[in-house]
């Protein structure tokens, strides 16, 4: 089965990231799959002080949907994500409002819970991890799958 699927890159930091994701996103959010440098054939290849560094992430949801993501080789400079953000859409106001105060907390807000035309609230921000995110509740019919 072909499907598009987001790969997020990070700076040392994916696994504290993807465990927080498993806890806060709701929707039958599953670590699945977390490799680290020193976890593959790799290892001795890789500088002691940098195996700890995620290779491979995989988080996984109830209806299918999956977020990849791994840490940036330590010796690539990381210039943070760019021209990504990630849609959650979530079935009650009262779930997203949980969503998106977790994601807020020690990130930036860019557009608070406010109602739309395609969803009942609608909101925007980057989180404490670099993660731009879109928080919909409740899509209007027209904008379900």
């Amino acid at each position: 089965m072909t499907q598009a699927i987001p790969y997020l890159g990070f700076d040392g930091n994916c696994a504290e990231a993807m465990r927080y994701y498993e806890r806060v996103l709701g929707l039958g959010a599953k670590l699945e799959l977390m490799v680290s440098g020193a976890d593959t054939p790799m290892a001795e290849q890789i500088p002691q002080g940098q195996r700890h560094r995620i290779m491979h992430a995989r988080l996984g949801f109830a209806d299918g949907s999956q977020i990849y993501a791994g840490d940036a080789p330590a010796n690539v400079p990381y210039g943070g994500m760019k021209g990504i953000t990630l849609t959650m859409n979530y079935p009650t106001v009262a779930e997203a409002e949980r969503v998106f105060k977790a994601l807020a907390d020690g990130g930036n807000v860019t557009m608070s819970l406010q109602p739309a035309f395609w969803a009942e609230k609608f909101a925007m921000l980057t989180d404490r991890f670099g993660t731009p995110w879109i928080i919909n509740a409740n899509l209007r019919d027209d904008y379900r799958k």
